[in-house]
């Protein structure tokens, strides 16, 4: 037996038109992998979109490979994952399913606090699925799901963050003990290389933001073939990142076409990451215009900035009031006080989890989601 599971592909993910359609392409890639490889079927655990409406080219392009898919007689069995997923239910993944393209395999129903799957058997496999959902509300509903028992090879597919591979204890995610015991679990939500006693979490198809792209510099999906498990690596451009820590954006600009002028940039991708604490200048004061045009006239494929990390030295303002240090916790005690809800003393902590920064070229979406899985954290552990 042979399959391919791929996941977090996001299709139509990237505002950067060179790299939308780059993200395609490795996506085209995979597929063309897979049809070449004669696998027996394709897993696509969670975000096969970036949206639950992704924008009309790019679900053309997406039906013109799942036609090559079909074409070949491959089946494809696929979840929805927290981008694609819609509470309504009805999605372009419907579309795919209804055309014959694919299986959306997670099927269940509530019974007696319990979530049972129904499965999906295709010749000796047996397949199951649940959806990813937003701000990870699936998290403690999975940890209530139940399948039957099978002589068959069982394969579970999920788009969710599990303890094991999580490496920051704050964020919700499932315990895998209380998961149910099958041959293979297609993991996708999480964009890392994890593979571990026949957990695997697919890795994206393509990095779906400056700081993974910065990271990961590649895509990558799984292949089982009879027991064996292997990475497929995929990367059709190369990643170029220069890193300038600077005080003074007056000198930035030179300073950075200098380091460019060292590098071979044709046809890759450029990342500029500038931090730094600016003591002369401002932000803007850092002609990226400039630098762009320097990296079209060298042949460079794209150019990404980021900037999230540079900070401007801010004035002291004096506030009269007889102690400007606390004067946020004051605040938040005098709320405390006031206040009759037994939430008051969350303030603190819903102070704290306001502050996160959206990520460079993180969708609001995505921003939005990674906040409310914050809150919901918080507010879990005090009830």
């Amino acid at each position: 037996m042979k399959f391919a599971h791929m996941g977090d592909c996001h299709l139509g993910g990237w505002r950067v038109p060179e790299l939308r359609e780059l993200n395609f392409k490795h996506f085209k890639e995979a597929v063309n992998r897979c049809i070449k490889e004669k696998v027996d079927f394709i897993l696509i655990s969670g975000d096969l979109f970036d949206s639950a409406y992704p924008p009309i080219e790019i679900l053309k392009k997406t039906f013109e490979e799942f036609r090559k898919i079909k074409e070949a007689n491959i089946p494809v069995f696929l979840i929805a994952g927290s981008h694609d997923y819609s509470v309504s239910g009805k999605t372009f993944l419907d579309v795919l399913e209804k055309a014959g393209f694919c299986k959306n395999v997670g099927i269940y129903e509530e019974k007696e606090g319990k979530i049972i799957l129904e499965p999906v058997i295709y010749k000796n496999v047996i397949i199951y699925g649940y959806p990813g959902k937003k701000s990870g509300l699936e998290v403690e509903e999975i940890e209530k799901i139940k399948i039957q028992q099978s002589p068959l090879f069982k394969i579970l597919m999920l788009h969710t963050a599990i303890r094991d591979a999580v490496q920051n204890p704050a964020i919700n995610a499932v315990d895998e003990k209380y998961l149910p015991k099958v041959d293979y679990l297609a993991l996708s939500h999480l964009h890392i290389n994890y593979n571990r006693e026949g957990r695997v979490y697919s890795g994206p198809i393509f990095p779906n933001n400056i700081s993974e792209l910065d990271e990961l510099k590649e895509g990558s999906f799984y292949i089982f073939d009879n027991g064996k498990i292997r990475r497929e690596r995929i990367s059709l451009k190369e990643v170029i990142s220069i890193h300038l820590e600077t005080n003074n954006s007056l000198t930035a600009t030179e300073n950075i076409l200098e380091m460019l002028s060292k590098e071979n940039v044709k046809d890759k991708i450029v990342i500029i990451k500038v931090s730094g604490v600016m003591e002369k200048g401002k932000v803007s004061d850092i002609d990226f215009y400039k630098i762009e045009n320097y990296l079209k006239e060298l042949g460079a494929f794209a150019f990404l900035k980021s900037t999230s990390k540079l900070h401007v030295v801010e004035p002291e303002i004096k506030i009269d009031i007889v102690d400007s240090e606390n004067f946020e916790n004051e605040i938040i005690k005098k709320f405390e006080q006031n206040g009759k809800s037994r939430f008051s003393c969350l303030v603190p902590d819903l102070m704290g989890v306001l502050k996160i920064e959206k990520l460079e070229d993180e969708t609001l979406s995505s921003f939005e989601d990674r906040l409310m899985s914050e809150i919901n954290i918080m507010f879990k552990n005090e009830i």
